[in-house]
């Protein structure tokens, strides 16, 4: 056989191999929010979970907070925890995108833990719980410094959570970091030594910062590395083995495509990918795996904190989203930002994530509009944004908007369960939505519980 044949042949081979890795197992499906966060995407991340076997966390820490209601008295609340945490048969896992703060989330898992049937609540836990060895841990000092930053910033402060998650991925970015893998390493000596020297590097930039706060958290942490051991573990491996086997899996997302590090309004942003991209690096997971992507969109529009917001509403139709939206954050307990729905922000983020269906959540708050409004694009400066944002947020809060206006439906769609039984505004609202953005709407959510869920398809 002569030479060409012969790597006609490795060729043909490779291309065997390579379609095979591609086509085998199944995909992960993918939550984002497609605004500035709170769109109720822990919803449908729990009606998703309901049939999976595995659910993750890839990016962020407990800035994000999820409120799931069940049925009546089945409320949970969560902050780091995948809402497919309701599901006992589902395995959590957080990837090593995640920043944790240890204390917190061995909190939450006890503070939810009695709300799940368990058969025993002192162990089962650590059996359903995955944390990746190469997740960085959030300290308190990082939590010290996020507040004492925003305090500099005086007048300039963006609004942050106050929990730390900026200053740990600095430290993260500055390779100067704690991951899980160090505080669980055999030798305790070990995380102690990159301890201190992370505490002394961020000493001489807050001298505030005190020796008893350093005390405090060493002591703690070797308690810490016993009770969370059994879950740390590679997960990377383990995902992309479970992928091959078959497995369900349900991505969920933190925060949204307009407080991406990257895509949104900068500075007033987070400090994580909240994008697609930020799911293969945070979980370490090959593009081709990834199935089905949805994409998260309130009725309104809401924004917490900071930063410009085009469609803001300051009137009493305002007042009234807030009031009657029950706009607290999960997190930190402040009211919410409220406005029209926006939809140059929803394809934008459409742009970068490539939804391959859309979730509509809310839509019972807008029963009393006797007419709704939705931004289709933005003038500044005899410039057009249909589908994306200008890039610096000064230009943002300065923009026009242009609206179109629909009529409301003016009555109940609470207890709707068919998108035919909607009232004949509040579909073609919907569809609306659809048509603007380029994707199909496969959920509307009418209220806070599981069941309150319009499935078209």
């Amino acid at each position: 056989m002569s030479n060409i044949d012969n790597n006609r042949k490795l060729i043909n081979n490779n291309m065997n191999e390579s379609n095979n890795q591609c086509t085998v197992g199944s995909k992960a499906s993918v939550v984002l929010g497609a605004q500035w966060g709170d769109e109720g995407k822990g919803k449908i991340v729990d009606l998703l979970s309901t049939d999976a076997d595995i659910c993750c966390r890839c990016q962020a820490g407990n800035n994000s907070g999820h409120t799931v209601v069940v049925g009546d008295n089945d409320i949970y609340v969560f902050h780091m925890l995948p809402c497919g945490y309701t599901n006992q048969k589902c395995t959590a896992v957080l990837g090593n995108g995640c920043v944790i703060h240890l204390k917190q989330l061995i909190d939450e898992i006890y503070e939810n833990q009695s709300k799940i049937k368990l058969n025993d609540l002192n162990n089962n836990w650590k059996h359903r719980l995955l944390i990746s060895d190469r997740a960085h841990i959030v300290f308190d000092f990082h939590q010290t410094i996020d507040g004492l930053q925003e305090l500099r910033k005086g007048s300039n402060s963006i609004g942050t959570t106050k929990m730390g998650i900026g200053p740990t991925y600095t430290t993260k970015v500055s390779r100067i970091g704690i991951r899980m893998a160090d505080l669980i390493a055999d030798d305790f000596s070990h995380f102690e030594n990159k301890f201190r020297s992370l505490f002394q590097n961020l000493k001489s930039n807050y001298p505030s910062l005190s020796q008893e706060l350093f005390d405090a958290e060493l002591s703690k942490y070797k308690k810490y590395a016993d009770v969370i051991r059994p879950c740390v573990t590679d997960t990377v491996l383990y995902l992309n083995s479970q992928l091959r086997a078959g497995r369900r899996i349900v991505i969920e997302g933190a925060n949204a495509a307009i407080l991406d590090i990257d895509f949104g309004t900068y500075p007033y942003v987070t400090s994580s990918n909240c994008t697609i991209g930020g799911v293969c690096t945070g979980l370490g997971i090959p593009t081709q795996q990834l199935g089905n992507v949805y994409g998260i969109v309130k009725a309104y529009t809401t924004r917490l904190g900071g930063g410009p917001f085009p469609t803001e509403l300051t009137d009493h139709w305002g007042d009234y989203l807030k009031m009657n939206g029950n706009e607290l954050s999960t997190t930190t307990g402040c009211r919410r930002r409220c406005g029209w729905l926006d939809v140059v922000l929803v394809r934008y983020s459409n742009i970068i994530n490539g939804y391959t269906a859309l979730a509509i959540t809310k839509l019972d708050i807008m029963d009393k509009f006797p007419e709704i409004k939705i931004a289709v694009s933005y003038q500044l400066d005899g410039k057009e944004f249909t589908h994306s944002l200008p890039a610096i947020s000064s230009d943002l809060a300065k923009v026009k908007v242009k609206y179109i206006t629909l009529d409301g439906w003016q009555t109940s769609t609470g207890s709707v369960r068919n998108f035919a039984d909607l009232p004949d505004n509040a579909q073609h609202y919907v569809l609306t939505i659809q048509k603007l953005v380029g994707v199909p709407v496969k959920w509307v959510s009418v209220g806070p519980k599981r069941g309150d869920t319009i499935k078209l398809f």
